[in-house]
Order: structure tokens, then sequence, then C-alpha cells
């Protein structure tokens, strides 16, 4: 049993590797490396949150800070209460896709963007070597804020560029899985004059399936689309980062289509710069082309791409796990962009899902893990990089191997204790021929 400490910020299996003690210390160590201020804190609807929450708030307080208690949110929700709030930082309760045995920590800093490699080290260091700060007197009262959800919403609404007169009255079905998207996704629909049909919409934390917003995890979504004659179906995962899309025919079109698609639409009104991480599709290479702007490829982890989205000056961003990152609305992945942003494609340009994901280039990826102890996963790794130093190899992060049919990217995953292996090619044959490439040469 392994507690996953990283740029994903904190997770474990709770009462096991993850318990009230830890949450306190962690979230004090955080504290303590902000040096005190201000500090939002919220969090997802798993059973377990109120009482993760509880004990952050306490070691917080203790290392000084000032705690703002935002209650049930999004983590895009959180992360633009801090950075237009001014709060030094900020901590939410989730575990994200992970399993409903999971919870966690993620922490944001003043900008509003999860800490990078450097600064994840810093904070764990903290804990470890119990270097935490610890206040005897002026403590900061508590305060709430339920308004941080609204906001999000009313920012998102500000945002749109375009007429959506095409798409008003249009029917969608929304899987919210019971997380945090349940209370403020349906408000947005409404003002984007949608039809809603709201599945797994009570924010009780009890999955209704398997987190993670996959074809397997989304076969009610699917069929309630097929069934209603919805144009479009939606999934969020439990924190309401990530968004899958369900075509106006029942069928799930891939987790990676949804930055590929709200990437068509940004660059068509505001071409610039896009940053994805080493193992989202290469579709975003080729839209970007269309539009002749450059791609930044980035390690895996939102916080590595929001950080090069800054550098560059990029106007849209995100991973290939339906993460969106629309710099104007949160520096993180967002599932209220991502919505609205594709929402905003179909009515520019008249047609459904389908149709647009035909007019794309097609390309086949497969995504593989497999359990590894960690200590294995960096020399399976280097081992993939000596057996194909002849071909284009990027070790950013783990080993990514460019083939001329294809590519591979071997990992170790952020936020559980396995080893990623993510390949695409124009076959589904020629992807599940480069996996066994790289998995022999690895050695696992």
């Amino acid at each position: 049993m392994t507690l996953m400490v990283g740029v994903s910020g904190v997770r474990g299996i709770v009462g096991r590797t993850l318990t009230p003690r830890v949450a306190l210390e962690f979230a004090q160590a955080y504290g303590t490396y902000l040096g005190g201020g201000g500090v939002a804190l919220g969090r997802d609807t798993r059973p377990s949150g109120e009482m993760l929450a509880a004990a952050a708030c306490a070691g917080l307080t203790a290392a000084g800070c000032a705690v703002t208690q935002l209650g049930v949110v999004m983590t895009p929700t959180i992360a633009r209460a801090v950075r237009d709030g001014g709060y030094r930082g900020g901590v939410m309760i989730t575990a994200s896709h992970n399993p409903a045995a999971w919870n966690g920590l993620k922490f944001l800093d003043q900008r509003g963007l999860a800490p990078g490699p450097e600064q994840a080290r810093a904070i764990a260091d903290i804990y470890e070597r119990e270097r935490i700060r610890t206040i005897t007197d002026n403590f900061a009262p508590l305060r709430s804020d339920d308004q941080a959800g609204e906001r999000h919403v009313e920012a998102v609404l500000a945002a749109v560029e375009v007429d959506l007169s095409p798409v008003r009255g249009l029917r969608v079905v929304l899987d919210s899985i019971n997380g945090a998207g349940c209370l403020d996704t349906p408000a947005l629909l409404s003002a984007l004059g949608c039809q809603l049909i709201h599945l797994n919409g009570e924010p009780s934390g009890l999955f209704a399936h398997s987190p993670e917003p996959v074809a397997e995890n989304l076969t009610q979504l699917c069929a309630a689309v097929r069934r209603s004659g919805a144009a479009v179906g939606f999934a969020q995962d439990p924190d309401g980062d990530r968004l899958a899309i369900v075509d106006e025919r029942g069928n799930y079109i891939g987790e990676e289509y949804t930055l590929a698609l709200a990437t068509l639409f940004v660059l068509g009104r505001r071409p610039g710069p896009v940053a994805a991480n080493l193992s989202t599709s290469r579709l975003v290479d080729a839209i970007a082309a269309r539009f002749g702007v450059p791609v930044v490829r980035t390690p895996v982890g939102e916080a590595n791409v929001a950080r090069a989205m800054l550098e560059h000056g990029c106007v849209i961003g995100g991973e290939g796990n339906g993460g969106v990152i629309d710099p104007r609305i949160a520096p993180v992945r967002d599932s209220l962009s991502a919505l609205s942003l594709v929402l905003q494609l179909m009515a520019t340009t008249g047609k459904p899902i389908s149709e647009l994901v035909a007019d794309l280039p097609r390309h086949v990826m497969i995504k593989t893990k497999l359990e590894c102890p960690r200590e294995r996963i960096a020399a399976a790794a280097a081992a993939v990089a000596a057996a194909f130093s002849g071909e284009r190899v990027n070790q950013a992060d783990g080993t990514r191997v460019d083939f001329a049919d294809g590519w591979v990217h071997l990992r170790a995953s952020n936020t559980e204790p396995i080893v990623r292996i993510v390949a695409e090619a124009d076959s589904a044959a020629t992807a599940r021929m480069l996996i066994e490439r790289v998995r022999a040469a690895a050695g696992l």
C-alpha cells in the first residue's frame, strides 16, 4: 500500500495510507511552506471528504494560515477562487478519478497552479522531516465562501465568443457521477440554453460506476443519449476537472477528442501556441498545423502543462485524458470550460459531434497500465531509451519513442502505483505491436 506524493498532490486509501493524521500533517506542512496567509479549502463529494477537510483545516490553522472554507466545489472552481481572491494558496480534498476507496489533498499556489516538481518535493520534505510550523496564539478565525461555484459559472459564460442560438434547446445528457460537478454544471447548461438530462446528479459521493470517465465506465451515458435522442453526452470525473464526450449516436468518442475539439474551436477564433503533455494524441499537432501554430509538449501532469502555457503564452492546452485548460478561466483542467468550448464549436460549424470527429485525422490510441514497483520503473524507462536510441526519444517524463509508424510513451503514474504505456498509430494492430516492442525492451 502506497501513499502517492507528487505533482498531483497526495493520494492514498482512506483509513490505510491516508488517515486524518496524515491529512493534518501534510496540510500543516503546506501551510509551513506557504509561511501562513490566506488559504482556500474545498473538497469533492467523497464521504471521507468532510473528515479529511476538517483535519486539513486544523493543520493549516496550526501553521498560521487563515482558512476560508468553500465546501463542495470542483477543482477548477477552487483554483479560480485562489487566483482571483488573493489567497496564498489552496487545498482541495479529492482523489480525482481514483477509485472510491481513495482520497487525497491537491495543493494550489497563489496563481491557482498545482505545484511543480520542485515545489512538490519541498512540501514532501517538510512533511517527512517534520519541519512543520506550529503557532501558539493569534489563530485566524475560519471563514466561509459559498459563492465560488456561481462565480466560476459566470466566468465561463462571460468568455463565450459566439452566438449560441444554433445549440439552444438541444438535449444534453450529463453524467456527474454524484461528484462535485453536480452542483454548478446544471446552471451552466441552463444558461447556455440546453435541455438537461442529468444522470447521477446527487452530490452524495456514492459513485454510480468507476470514477474514471473512460468508455467501459460510461455505458449508462451512451444508452441514455441513444434513448433520449440527445445531441451530445458529457461525463465528468468526481472533482470536475475532466470531461468525456458521447456523440449524438450514443458512441463514446474517446477522451483524446475533448482537447482536440476545444483546440479546434479556440484556434479558429484566436490562433496561438498550444500546450499538451507527452501522452496526448497527435490530433492536437494536426489541428495546430492547420493554423500554423506550435505545440509545446510537457511531462504529464496539469502543473507541467499550465506552467508551459504561461511561459509560452498558449491560448489553450491540456491533457488527453479529457482535461482542457482555458487560461482565461482557471490555470487547471476545467470541465466547464471544455463543455462550453465544445458547444460553441457545434454552434459555429452547425455540425454534430460525429461529423466533427470524422473531420479529424484517424488515429488509434491504446492505453495500458501494469502494476510495477516505482523503483523498477526508472530502470525500465532507461532500458527502452537505450533499446531505441536510433529513434526520436524524449526522456522528460519516463521515455517516449517516436517511430515512423506511431509513438509509445512509458512512464510512472503520478496518481497510482502503476506504470502506464500509451501508444498511438494509424491502426490498433500497429499500436499493439509498438506496445509489445516497448514492453519487451523494458522487461515488463
